[in-house]
């Protein structure tokens, strides 16, 4: 491709929580180690409407910008230098939507094709765009850092949400044994995806810590709540145990942990995309996650209503507020 893309896109002009900008913006050629996608779905996660309303500051991008993390579509044009993909292939990944990185609340978007990986053939664009970050996130903290192994007890603290109900699954694909909490209204669909439920509003975590492992502790902990809920997981895993928290952003007393010889890691699934390093294992880590998905074993969890560019108003709002799993907007219908 040699000249540019006329597109519709939605611009955020500023931080205070205003509506985004409908407008119609001109799109570069992909440089080199890029690609040009035609974006089909978009991802909404709840970083992205903390970047809208300015309380994300270690990733919001300079305004004007395009926001949105999550993407799934179809690539167009290639730009030097790459191999991995040709024009034609449907695609997904965590590619925009902080700092300079243009995000997929658009028509188009040039994305470095490090951080993509195809498209699992078994799901729709609008699921696929549901998968990216949150997969990321439970990979990094279950594999990367915990180090899961067939047999291992792991706990999911919110096993329900975004990143919670990947987790859960990713878990028991690899072989652990899985146990979630989730409100009482959840605790079906923790159970549906392959995890003994725990309903955290009847049952405190030494009662369950009791009851599932005999006080010894769980060999992994994911939390994904963060507050007193992880102040509380400190104490959940057994000696020589690991504890990773995607939501550790405030301060908690390591005591519990520390007298139990745990190790803790934090997972921090943007720093690929603002720093430029280790991009390629996103990308890595997406395409073993389309394995497990294909498989049957791994599946994303949709909030059922639909939303278009004239209603992502409404979609950042109904993530806010609390939205069932997955929220994504359709930029093309598919």
């Amino acid at each position: 491709m040699t000249t540019t893309t006329n597109m519709r896109a939605l611009i955020l002009d500023n931080y205070d929580g205003s509506p985004f900008r409908d407008a119609r913006i001109d799109l570069a050629p992909p440089k080199p180690g890029h690609v040009q996608v035609k974006i089909h779905a978009s991802g909404v996660n709840p970083i992205d409407y903390k970047i809208r309303t300015g309380q994300a500051p270690y990733a919001m991008p300079e305004l004007p910008a395009v926001l949105g993390t999550d993407m799934a579509g179809e690539i167009v044009a290639i730009g030097p230098s790459v191999s991995a993909f040709a024009v034609g292939d449907h695609v997904y990944g965590l590619t925009g939507g902080v700092r300079g990185l243009q995000g997929s609340l658009a028509e188009y978007a040039n994305v470095d094709a490090a951080l993509l990986a195809p498209k699992p053939k078994n799901l729709s664009m609008r699921e696929a765009a549901a998968i990216p970050l949150v997969a990321l996130t439970a990979w990094e903290g279950l594999v990367d850092r915990a180090n899961v192994q067939p047999g291992q007890k792991v706990l999911v603290q919110g096993g329900s949400g975004g990143v919670g109900h990947l987790a859960v699954q990713i878990a028991k694909a690899l072989g652990a044994e899985v146990f979630a909490t989730a409100c009482t209204e959840k605790l079906e669909m923790v159970r549906e995806l392959g995890a003994t439920a725990i309903d955290y509003t009847k049952v405190g975590i030494e009662q369950y810590v009791q009851d599932y492992t005999g006080g010894e502790g769980f060999d992994i902990v994911y939390d994904t709540v963060g507050g007193p809920t992880l102040e509380a997981s400190l104490g959940a895993t057994r000696h020589y145990g690991r504890i990773v928290s995607c939501a550790a952003f405030g301060p908690h007393n390591l005591a519990m942990s520390s007298l139990r010889s745990a190790d803790i890691s934090g997972v921090f699934v943007l720093h690929p995309m603002l720093s430029g390093e280790r991009r390629a294992h996103h990308g890595d880590i997406l395409r073993r996650v389309a394995e497990l998905i294909e498989a049957g074993k791994v599946r994303p969890v949709l909030d059922a209503r639909h939303f278009t560019l004239d209603t992502a108003m409404a979609a950042h709002d109904a993530v806010e507020q609390g939205a069932n799993v997955k929220v994504v907007i359709d930029v093309i219908a598919s």
